[in-house]
């Protein structure tokens, strides 16, 4: 995967009609044949495929429980609910994350609390997690970001020491290991998401894993209306089961249709995740001479799941801003992503919380400067190719 470098500035590195989708799955025929199977059978809701899917992630991350739901989101709230948080209680968490992790603890009633990340992995900082408790915080929801693991050592000596819930916010780690123990195994709860960009995908999907059973039936009951667990089985082919109304819960289950694209996905785990990790190195070896801050390695003990290359363009030595380089990369047909804006710097949180942005500076500045470039097991060798050639383009 070399590289030629284009400065001239001219045409578009792609054509308009082969604009490089950010984040693609690479679907092959298996997870084709399983969802036409699955729309021939008729039975497209929460049913067997459904857990075959729950049972091969469990073991896939040596984990006692596993229930899928339709979103990492889903997967958050509910982890929270099973975890008793609710009006009072503070949670502690990144000020760098995705809002679907400040607003999972809204909406169970609790008190988001941020703690500022790392300059270098984006990862909270365990310090600044001690800083914030009080005696109102009830649980931490480390966010493993981009790939890599937080350090897992010092928050659960943290949560240890005041008896504290660990949520682990894990969308985007889901082949990541810490000292070789997976990710999401951790804490009390570990929530994984499928959505179309992740390094498995249902479209839509999310999966809960606990420790504790009683934890898995609290999820999965509340995930399907509140209905006793009988309910996951009422129309199924082996006799109608009565159910009772125990909880008041939600529609978040998962449907075979999802399940049947991430049966075949997970099978194919290490070989995309062996893909990425080729393109991520490639990246790193072609994009060293340009004045970008690369992603830092991991350190031998985690094992990343290479789920998002970010890069910082600052624009004091890039000479563009983050977003004037975004217009530009989009003009050359390569779609970018940006991984996050910090959760302070977004108006409603702002109204609500009264949180300033500058009170966390390296989320503040990382939520600035920050740029994924395409990171897929569906990218061809042309397509990195072309990505690398209109970011020095872009840059040169």
């Amino acid at each position: 995967m070399g590289i030629q470098k284009d400065r001239s500035g001219t045409a578009p590195v792609r054509r308009k009609e082969d604009f490089l989708v950010f984040g693609q799955p690479l679907i092959g025929d298996m997870e084709i044949e399983e969802v036409v199977s699955c729309l021939e059978s008729g039975w497209l809701g929460t049913g067997r495929k459904v857990a075959h899917f729950e049972e091969d992630f469990k073991n896939y991350r040596q984990a006692p429980f596993g229930i899928a739901v339709n979103s990492c989101t889903a997967a958050l709230h509910l982890s929270f609910l099973a975890a008793g948080l609710g009006p009072g209680d503070e949670v502690i968490t990144s000020a760098m994350t995705f809002c679907a992790t400040v607003n999972a603890i809204i909406h169970c009633g609790a008190t988001p609390i941020l703690a500022d990340c790392d300059s270098e992995t984006f990862c909270i900082l365990p310090d600044a997690i001690r800083e914030r408790i009080t005696p109102n915080t009830k649980a931490i929801v480390p966010v493993h970001f981009a790939g890599t693991a937080c350090d897992m050592d010092d928050i659960m000596e943290i949560a240890e020491e005041k008896k504290l819930k660990i949520i682990e916010d894990c969308a985007h780690a889901i082949e990541t290991t810490h000292k070789g123990r997976p990710i999401g195994t951790f804490g009390d709860f570990g929530c994984f998401s499928f959505y179309v960009t992740k390094n498995v995908v249902t479209g839509e999907g999310g999966m809960v894993l606990c420790k504790q059973k009683e934890n898995a039936e609290k999820v999965k009951i509340l995930a399907l209306h509140g209905m006793s667990k009988d309910a996951w089985h009422r129309f199924s082919d082996e006799q109608y089961k009565h159910y009772d109304v125990v909880e008041s819960g939600f529609k978040y289950n998962m449907m075979d249709l999802q399940a049947a694209i991430g049966i075949h996905q997970l099978r194919s785990v290490n070989q995309n995740w062996e893909r990425r990790k080729r393109i991520w190195e490639t990246y790193q070896k072609n994009l060293s001479d340009l004045p970008l801050k690369l992603p830092v390695s991991p350190p031998p003990y985690v094992k990343h799941a290479y789920h998002l290359f970010t890069v910082l363009v600052d624009k004091e030595v890039c000479g563009i801003s983050r977003d004037e380089f975004l217009e530009q990369m989009t003009a050359e047909n390569i779609g970018i992503g940006v991984h996050y804006l910090s959760i302070p710097s977004h108006p409603f949180y702002q109204e609500k919380f009264h949180w300033n942005p500058r009170d966390y500076p390296n989320s503040l500045r990382i939520g600035e400067q920050t740029v994924s470039l395409p990171l897929s097991a569906k990218l061809t060798e042309k397509d990195v190719d072309d990505i690398l050639k209109a970011v020095h383009k872009v840059l040169g």
